[in-house]
Formats: structure tokens, sequence, C-alpha cells
């Protein structure tokens, strides 16, 4: 899966995502777009996921009909994080396109 990360996703969590192609946000140059942005620009880059911490991504954008799911991380704080892997790595592999899921950290 093709999985880019939004700022403020912690970049350690990349090594857990074996088997995925990762990206972030920052390395594409994105990191000046806005949410509408990011996502139509992810899409259009062939991107299947985006993983981010920003908790108002879905009362700010309007996600239905999107190819690109998203995986919302409900806190920054990587060692809350790391304690999250194992629900990070099921959701990472049972979302589907256009999907929508928030990890409680």
């Amino acid at each position: 899966m093709k999985i880019l990360f939004d700022q403020g996703t912690p970049v350690p969590l990349r090594r857990h995502l074996l088997g995925h192609a990762v990206d972030t946000a920052f390395h594409c140059g994105w990191s000046h777009l806005g949410n509408g942005a990011l996502l139509d620009t992810a899409e259009r880059a062939g991107y299947e996921l985006l993983i981010t911490t920003d908790q108002n991504l879905k009362y700010q954008q309007n996600l239905i009909g999107r190819n690109l799911a998203v995986l919302v991380l409900l806190s920054t704080s990587r060692p809350r994080i790391q304690l999250r892997i194992a629900d990070i790595m099921t959701a990472v592999e049972g979302i589907g396109p256009g999907g929508y899921v928030e990890i409680p950290i």
C-alpha cells in the first residue's frame, strides 16, 4: 500500500509498516498544502492511505467519495503511539479505499 504521513505523524512509525511504501508530506514537498489540497494531491499521486494526527480533518473536509483512506492517530505523542502499534497495524491492513479510522491513543 502507498502511504502518506501528514505533518505530526511520527516518522519512526514507518519502520513498523514493512511491505508498504511510506512517504511524508514534508519529503514530497507538500507540507505547505492545506488539508483539502493535500488530500487531492495525495489521491492524484496514487496514495491509498493518509496517516494523520489531525483530529479535525473529518469536520473540515468532505471525505465521502474519495479513494484515499484516512487513519487518524488521536495523539502526537510518540511514546503513546508506540503502545498502540498493533492497533495501528490492524487498522492499516483492514482499511479499504475511502475508509476512515480513528485510533484512540
